[in-house]
């Protein structure tokens, strides 16, 4: 069993930016029981609703992009590119937008299912080797391969509850040295200083 606390709504009704930065150091937790996966929030990406051209949110509310417009503390997940699932959690009051996407975990527990989701094979001696680890969940696309998060399963998904088998919590951890930096692999309001990391992580997608 993981010893963590789910986070309470109130924590995600909020400015994104507040959000994200809050977010680092707590647990992405998927499954329940013994058959837990957990992975510590290393990176997070803000994204703003209306006033952001990068966001999902920015042409207003849709079928799609239900979510991001609350209420706060649901998962919004989509595909990228045809190709890959990211994960985002829904930010601030009902009726507004707003998200945080997941970049990057730091693997706390379920190691060898997380390995196997990603079809990588780990050795006894792997499961303490960082720059092994790092190809779990260092990425969007890789943590969400990691947990198995897909639209049709999680979206929508309630991440203040454990019963819903993808939620957050916090164990105790306490961030410090956050680094804040560009968001990575998009072209509008590229200029914005949305992306948040714990400095010298290991397991950072891109520092």
């Amino acid at each position: 069993m993981v010893s963590a606390r789910p986070l309470a709504r109130s924590f995600f009704a909020r400015d994104p930016r507040q959000v994200a930065r809050s977010l680092l150091g707590k647990v992405l937790v998927r499954g329940a029981g013994t058959r837990l996966r957990v992975g510590r929030i290393v990176e997070v990406e803000a994204y703003l609703g209306a006033a952001d051209a990068a966001a999902h949110a920015a042409a207003g509310e849709t079928t799609r992009n239900a979510v991001l417009f609350g209420p706060p503390g649901h998962a919004y997940v989509y595909l990228s590119y045809g190709l890959h699932y990211c994960l985002n959690v829904s930010c601030m009051p009902s009726g507004d937008a707003g998200c945080v996407l997941f970049r990057a975990l730091e693997p706390v527990a379920g190691i060898k299912q997380m390995a196997r989701s990603r079809e990588i094979e780990l050795a006894a001696a792997d499961v303490r080797d960082p720059q092994i680890l790092r190809r779990l969940a260092s990425g969007p696309a890789r943590l969400c391969q990691a947990l198995e998060i897909t639209r049709p399963r999680d979206n929508g998904g309630d991440m203040t509850a454990p019963k819903s088998g993808l939620w957050i919590g916090d164990d105790g951890f306490r961030a410090e040295n956050i680094v804040t930096a560009l968001r990575v692999g998009i072209t509008k309001s590229a200029e914005l200083p949305l992306r948040y990391y714990l400095a010298g992580n290991e397991f950072v997608s891109r520092r």
